[in-house]
């Protein structure tokens, strides 16, 4: 009787499985990320609408959590030409707490055990949460059409000497849409896009967290990351650790889990988070749309762990903290990030030895990651940050900067600059950033900045004055006579000092008139004859910028007038009547200019105890 009713109880369940046991299989597989690089994907032909599937992204801690997924339909070209965009809404567990939050992009989507994509885009202001998912497919195809093209040839760069020596910088991050749903970042730019805000799809924000940095700085360079699509975010902790590659197990950044993009570490941190949407062996997917659409890149991959999701009315974000780095995110390209586990990225060096006010001193050090536009932002942040950390903002400041930058096979570029007043912290942090800026732009290819070193020294007070008159001694002086001039400064507090130049005219300086100018260093900067060039080498260019007159100190220059020629940066005086003939010749154009005053002698003077400011100009008679 027991084996009859055995047998009968293993035919009911054989019946039960079979109509059942598929669901069960299902919903458990579901129930969790896959984690295998075979795992399957659902092609774009077979979506459709009403579709359902689940979803995994972190909420808290380091463990993704699902919530369901239901398919509204497909927008042919959402994104761009052949790319695609599913639509879907998001609902279940701890979504409909956050909604759709930065820092969810990459999140993966699967649909009858298949990865369908990437949750990726959203609707800022959007009463549903609503969402845009990037095709699976189209995320690992552009990484696989992308991988083996050559480098572009790159041609040198045209560079002017204003440019270098100049006291204004600005980010040149490619250009894409603001992805902020911040109201600010819409009508904010273009008053003319309010009726617009909410009404387009848009990349998901990518929260970018900053450990040491105050919020002054945040604040100042908010609207340029926001620009790009980072939201800046204050983290609760400390600064991410500058710590060796840490090898990569099977458990590490699968499907679902939060991985950050370190734009720099050590004493400040700056991380930007998303979500890995697949892992294929030591292969890396993640986000579903551009970072900063970087093309090739170099950044540190790191682990990270969620603190939580702050809901927000305007746009609920993740807080991530990043722990141990794995491997390098190598691209940055229109429908995601790629990266490698194992491999280790190439960083900067940073070193900030302050001194300050109190004669307090401090040293700093950090790695910054590598790109043409990325790294001069991240280097003003520091260096401004470092100054506003530990100096008063308001009221004025004087403060000294001498630096180094460091490159590889070739000679260092010296940074001697000072500034004073209250926008001195601003100017002394963009001295810093224009050199390395204009290096990394350079487009040569042997260019490799090995390291940054800066010393920064400040004192309370502006210590300002300006260039009165200059006076001679004589009016005619002979070649190779030494000539005193008197050069009469008034500060701010109206008092006149006078300092005494001893000149000596060079000794093959022919009769004639000559001309004596006494300036700070950027007026008589200004005043070159050659106003851009094109640089012949990198060491050509390292050399133009170590070349360039300093900004706290006066010049003495000595020219004349003569019948030359400029032909790129190189002055050619004295020209040959025919040579002169030739180059002014009706038969060409451009590339050459006349020049009338040629520098025949110029001298710099030591710093005084005041930034001097302003240029006057006398002439002497030069006799035999």
């Amino acid at each position: 009787m027991k084996i009859k009713f055995f047998a009968a109880f293993l035919v009911i369940f054989a019946f039960c499985f079979s109509i059942f046991g598929q669901d069960i299989v299902k919903t458990n597989f579901e129930d969790t990320p896959i984690k295998s690089s075979n795992t399957q994907f659902l092609p774009l032909s077979k979506v459709k609408e009403g579709m359902k599937g689940k979803s995994w992204t972190v909420f808290r801690g380091t463990q993704p959590e699902p919530f369901d997924v239901e398919i509204i339909g497909v927008l042919p070209g959402g994104v761009g030409p052949k790319q695609d965009l599913i639509i879907g809404k998001i609902s279940g567990g701890s979504a409909e707490r956050t909604r759709v939050f930065a820092g969810m992009s990459g999140s993966p989507v699967y649909v009858n055990g298949k990865l369908l994509g990437a949750i990726s885009y959203s609707f800022p202001f959007s009463k549903e949460a609503i969402c845009g998912i990037t095709p699976i497919e189209q995320m690992v195809t552009i990484f696989e059409k992308n991988k083996n093209l050559a480098p572009r040839a790159k041609t040198p760069k045209k560079f002017s000497f204003g440019e270098l020596a100049s006291t204004e910088w600005k980010p040149n991050f490619p250009n894409r849409a603001t992805v902020s749903s911040s109201i600010l970042a819409t009508s904010g730019s273009n008053p003319a896009l309010n009726a617009l805000a909410g009404q387009t799809f848009r990349p998901i924000a990518t929260p970018i967290t900053f450990s040491g940095i105050s919020q002054e700085t945040l604040n100042l360079f908010a609207p340029q990351l926001m620009k790009v699509g980072l939201l800046p975010v204050s983290a609760a902790g400390g600064a991410a650790k500058i710590s060796p590659l840490k090898k990569a197990n099977e458990k590490t950044l699968l499907g679902g889990t939060s991985v950050t993009m370190q734009l720099s570490r050590g004493d400040y941190s700056m991380a930007a988070s998303g979500t890995v949407t697949f892992r294929d062996g030591e292969k890396i997917y993640a986000f579903g749309h551009p970072f900063l659409s970087l093309g090739s890149s170099d950044l540190p991959m790191s682990e990270s762990g969620v603190v939580t999701v702050v809901p927000s009315v305007n746009n609920s974000f993740k807080l991530a903290v990043p722990s141990s780095m794995v491997g390098t995110m190598t691209q940055d390209r229109a429908t995601g990030v790629f990266g490698k586990l194992g491999k280790a990225p190439a960083m900067i060096p940073v070193k900030l030895n302050l001194t300050t006010s109190r004669n307090q001193k401090e040293t700093l050090s950090i790695e910054i990651g590598k790109d043409e536009a990325l790294t001069p932002l991240l280097l003003n942040i520091a260096v401004y940050n470092s100054i506003i950390a530990q100096e008063r903002t308001m009221g004025d400041l004087t403060i000294e900067l001498d630096g180094e930058i460091k490159i590889k096979g070739q000679d260092s570029i010296k940074i001697e600059r000072r500034y004073t007043g209250q926008a001195a912290s601003r100017l002394i942090a963009t001295s810093a950033v224009i050199p390395v800026a204009n290096l990394m732009q350079s487009r040569f290819d042997d260019m490799e900045i090995t390291e940054i070193n800066l010393n920064l020294k400040s004192t309370d007070g502006s210590r300002t004055a300006f260039l009165d008159r200059i006076a001679f001694n004589k009016t005619e002086v002979r070649a190779g006579e030494e000539l005193e001039i008197q050069a009469f400064v008034r500060t701010d507090s109206g008092q006149i000092m006078t300092q005494r130049i001893p000149f000596k005219v060079p000794a093959d300086t022919p009769t004639g008139k000559l001309m004596i100018a006494v300036g700070d260093g950027n007026s008589i900067q200004a005043k070159s004859a050659s106003l851009q060039f094109i640089p012949n080498s990198l060491a050509d260019l390292i050399t133009k910028i170590n070349d360039l007159k300093k900004n706290d100190r006066l010049y003495v220059q000595a020219y004349r007038v003569t019948k030359g020629a400029i032909i790129g940066s190189n002055e050619l005086p004295n020209l040959p009547p025919s040579v002169l003939a030739t180059l002014n010749t009706s038969k060409t154009a451009g590339g050459v200019k006349p020049t009338v005053e040629t520098v025949v002698s110029e001298q710099e003077i030591a710093p005084a105890d005041f930034l001097i400011y302003g240029q006057k100009a006398l002439s002497v008679e030069v006799v035999k």
